[in-house]
């Protein structure tokens, strides 16, 4: 591990983002589009890629374009595609019934709250609102907003790789945040879901 960060010098990380600079703005922008329809690409390397490579502002701004304009057209295709036959057997899934519902009645907020978090299933998130009768618009503008406080957060914590490797106060810190944002991530998914459940049970109180 120690030989790992020490070949991680300030030259040839100042080489590398040069070299991935090279690409254009276009590549900044093209890898966190095509992380919305693939999730297990990761995002949060794309954003500190970006960040390190075109300045803090520029990165941020590229990572977030790229990342808002996949997931808007990840839910347009759901919206397009979702009643085909091959997405029957997610439809019929108890979980994401439930939780198209709960988006339903709820609109903006917890489509928000959820895409402002680097750790949670935002693919999963796309999925359900595109199957779902939420507006267009409602949705849009959760994405523009939660991507861009989460692509922010990426990027602040990333700007200035090698400071953040060779410093371990920062590093620290870096760590104790991410961690503190996949918990906050976790529990707020883990409630929504308690919540979906009680309006589900609470519904079939009434009809009963």
């Amino acid at each position: 591990m120690e030989q790992f960060f020490s070949y991680l010098t300030e030259e040839q990380l100042t080489e590398w983002f040069q070299s991935y600079r090279s690409f254009g703005p276009a590549a900044a922008v093209l890898l966190p589009f095509i992380e919305a329809f693939l999730p297990f690409l990761p995002l949060v390397a794309f954003v500190v890629a970006n960040t390190n490579s075109f300045g803090l502002w520029e990165g941020f701004f590229l990572s977030w374009l790229g990342s808002a304009a996949g997931s808007v057209l990840m839910f347009y295709s759901v919206r397009r595609f979702g009643q085909k036959r091959a997405f029957g057997f997610i439809r019929r899934h108890q979980s994401v019934r439930k939780m198209m519902l709960w988006v339903e009645r709820h609109g903006f907020g917890p489509l928000f709250i959820l895409l402002c978090f680097p750790f949670t299933p935002s693919a999963a998130v796309h999925v359900v609102a595109g199957l779902s009768r939420v507006g267009a618009l409602q949705f849009m503008t959760a994405a523009a907003m939660g991507k861009l406080v989460m692509i922010f957060m990426i990027s602040f914590i990333g700007y200035d790789l090698h400071a953040l490797i060779t410093q371990p106060v920062r590093m620290v810190i870096a760590i104790a945040v991410i961690a503190a944002l996949w918990y906050a991530g976790k529990r707020i998914e883990r409630r929504l879901h308690t919540r979906v459940s009680q309006h589900e049970k609470d519904g079939g109180r009434q009809e009963s």
